[in-house]
């Protein structure tokens, strides 16, 4: 999340056939599978694949990855929530999927129900296969105490956020999703309505900031403000000090869910390889860390085509994507500055700084598409930012909501 100022009735699963001797299975009819073994999460991560076989702009992601983020043991979310997967068979196949979480961290909203989450969502074209895996997580987020469902969230509101609703005619960036275009009509022909919209926003290599900004930093740094990049050295120190400032400036933010450092740990240390420090800068005020702004190379870019596998080849070309041909895109997916510095005209410009000199670093290592994302449609200040410098909406995503009743 980029976030510049602190940024019918339910329809239930079909229902199993009774076993009886000598009765064969209709094949027509939808079972809801839970997700418990290793190989079940398999077909669950494998299962986009096949369902966007025919689509150009479908990104197959990393399966290694998507095991490890969707696992208790990989992805620290895990702690502070319960987790539920399902598969929806039919026919002997797989024919959808969806996730149903509660988080203990997020806060309640005020006049809301308790909210639970559902999220991952995939499925064929027919509303049947919705309806199932729908009404499989609202039953099992209403038997714990949920009167209301609201997703995608993927897992988190700190991951992947959203149905791709507008912007299908390009690939996803790094750690964005994409969706076929008939889901948000099979997810609102089950009682789902807006709840918000967020966007990602592009702009090119070309696009400048305000002339004004600009003949204010060409003045130099104002005096107190330091801007420094990531120290590589002092990695663990520094994905605190990350986890600090973001957690600071987003507080505000619609659906805000503080996330822990073991989770912004986990994500750094998978990141790792890719974060280029140079791309990375932090900003501060008479000596306290005030801001942050991390562009990250579009990984998406450079996986393309190998269909999920790093293996047997897959590393090499990978690496030779990243480091030799390099990528064009890069996604700004945190910026934020802490709410005390919002009054401070210092820290008014701290944004533009940083998109200033993160940006130039990133036009000379020869990117030429940026991405800010996601940014809430009510975030108002950070809206203003991207669209000072020239950066429009090209991707529309919706987080829907129901009440379980």
């Amino acid at each position: 999340m980029v976030q510049a100022f602190a940024a019918s009735p339910p329809s239930r699963p079909a229902p199993l056939k009774d076993a009886a001797v000598n009765t064969v299975p209709d094949p027509a009819s939808i079972v809801i599978e839970p997700v418990s073994s290793r190989a079940q999460l398999d077909r669950f991560i494998r299962l986009t694949d096949r369902l966007n076989a025919h689509d150009p702009n479908y990104i197959a992601p990393l399966r290694m990855e998507r095991r490890q983020a969707w696992s208790a043991k990989g992805n620290p979310y895990f702690e502070h929530a319960e987790v539920q997967f399902w598969l929806a068979r039919r026919g002997g196949r797989d024919v959808g999927r969806i996730s149903a979480q509660i988080d203990r961290l997020a806060p309640p909203e005020p006049g809301q129900p308790h909210t639970g989450h559902f999220g991952l969502i995939a499925a064929e074209d027919d509303d049947a296969v919705f309806a199932a895996l729908l009404g499989a997580a609202e039953a099992w987020l209403r038997t714990r105490g949920c009167g209301r469902a609201l997703g995608p969230l993927n897992l988190s509101i700190n991951e992947e956020v959203g149905l791709l609703i507008d912007g299908f005619d390009t690939p996803p960036m790094v750690m964005m999703g994409h969706d076929p275009r008939y889901a948000a009509a099979r997810i609102e022909a089950q009682g789902y309505a807006k709840a918000k919209d967020v966007y990602a926003y592009l702009c090119r290599s070309s696009d400048d900031l305000p002339e004004p900004v600009l003949k204010r930093i060409r003045r130099g740094v104002p005096g107190g403000v330091h801007l420094r990049q990531l120290d590589m050295k002092r990695y663990d120190a520094e994905v605190a000090t990350l986890t600090e400032i973001l957690n600071d400036a987003w507080s505000e933010n619609w659906g805000f869910t503080p996330t822990t450092e073991a989770e912004t740990r986990a994500l750094a240390k998978a990141l790792k390889s890719v974060i280029d420090p140079t791309l990375v800068w932090f900003a501060e005020i008479d000596g306290e860390a005030a801001g942050v702004i991390v562009y990250l190379p579009d990984v998406n870019a450079a996986i393309a085509g190998l269909g999920g596998r790093l293996l047997p080849f897959g590393w090499v070309r990978l690496l030779w994507r990243l480091k030799v041909r390099r990528v064009k895109s890069i996604r700004v997916p945190l910026m934020g500055v802490k709410k005390k510095f919002h009054r401070d005209r210092r820290g008014q410009l701290l944004p533009f700084l940083m998109i200033d000199i993160g940006g130039r670093r990133a036009f000379a290592l020869g990117y030429e598409r940026f991405e800010l994302s996601w940014i809430l449609e009510d975030n108002r200040a950070m809206r203003r930012i991207s669209e000072a410098i020239g950066a429009d909406v090209y991707k529309t995503y919706r987080i829907y909501e129901k009440a379980l009743g």
